[in-house]
């Protein structure tokens, strides 16, 4: 009987993964994972899950919660200088947790950002269950897998009690809800970033997150306070599309930046031609 109800659970998890994977990613955040689920058969537990975009809410920074060392903290401590990185997890979850949190990692391995320099990552348990152990053992892992020495002070593992959780996911439009058949949570998967005064600046959704995307966005919540020159370049020639949670580009900013390139390239030309033609005149009257 137990073999079953294992087997069983395991089969609900890989379930949830494979509709995060092909629903979640949706531009519409209303319908969340709904959309992955067939209209003449929908599942209830699927229908309240998902996320809501809210750009520009302000999340509650006076929330207190807990890090992986049990210290109370409030929210504002993480903000105030830097942009930050906020994911929604739980760290006894089966599956798809695991692979939001790994495609962080990818993507913050890929960026030449560093967490603890330029930016700041929270990840939030909301299974109010949890507690310091469970979060420092993930810290640990993480942080390790990352391997830059700044991250031990730049990426936080919290875990809170139900109010907290309630208000910080309702703040980002992150909705979850518990299966008390499976003792799981059926929830949504992305990431949020969150500018240095706590706005939600920006949604990535799925499992995986373009570093290209996440720089941007990332450049873009801190108003240009961190990045180069080419970043700024490429906010001008990419914009952000809250539909797909992705930047794509914009053809006629293109165009006029390739306008503009040509233009600088032949006035150059003519103006060295021109230096070169008054060189020759000096050269032929002495």
């Amino acid at each position: 009987m137990r073999f079953w109800r294992r087997r069983r659970r395991s089969w609900m998890s890989l379930g949830l993964v494979i509709i995060g994977g092909l629903g979640v990613w949706s531009p519409v955040a209303r319908e969340g994972w709904a959309q992955g689920v067939p209209s003449s058969q929908p599942a209830p537990i699927l229908q309240r899950v998902g996320i809501d975009q809210k750009l520009n809410a302000q999340v509650p920074l006076d929330l207190v919660f807990r890090d992986e060392s049990g210290r109370a903290v409030a929210l504002r401590e993480y903000f105030g200088e830097r942009p930050v990185i906020l994911s929604l997890v739980y760290y006894e979850c089966p599956m798809l947790c695991t692979l939001i949190l790994n495609g962080l990692l990818r993507s913050l391995r890929a960026l030449s950002f560093t967490a603890g320099r330029e930016f700041i990552v929270l990840t939030v348990s909301f299974d109010p269950r949890e507690g310091p152990e469970l979060a420092a053992a993930k810290k640990r892992a993480y942080v390790r897998s990352y391997g830059r020495s700044e991250a031990e002070r730049g990426w936080h593992f919290l875990t809170g009690e139900e109010t907290a959780i309630r208000r910080l996911t309702e703040a980002v439009g992150f909705r979850y809800a518990f299966d008390a058949e499976t003792g799981q949570f059926a929830h949504a998967s992305g990431i949020m970033v969150l500018t240095p005064q706590g706005r939600v600046a920006r949604y990535f959704y799925g499992i995986e997150y373009a570093p290209r995307d996440l720089r941007l966005g990332l450049v873009e919540a801190a108003q240009g306070k961190i990045g180069s020159p080419v970043d700024q370049l490429l906010l001008y020639c990419y914009h952000y599309d809250p539909k797909t949670g992705r930047y794509s580009m914009l053809i006629m900013n293109v165009l006029r930046l390739a306008g503009a390139a040509t233009v600088l390239a032949l006035g150059g030309f003519m103006l060295a031609m021109f230096r070169r033609e008054r060189r020759k005149k000096r050269a032929a009257h002495e």
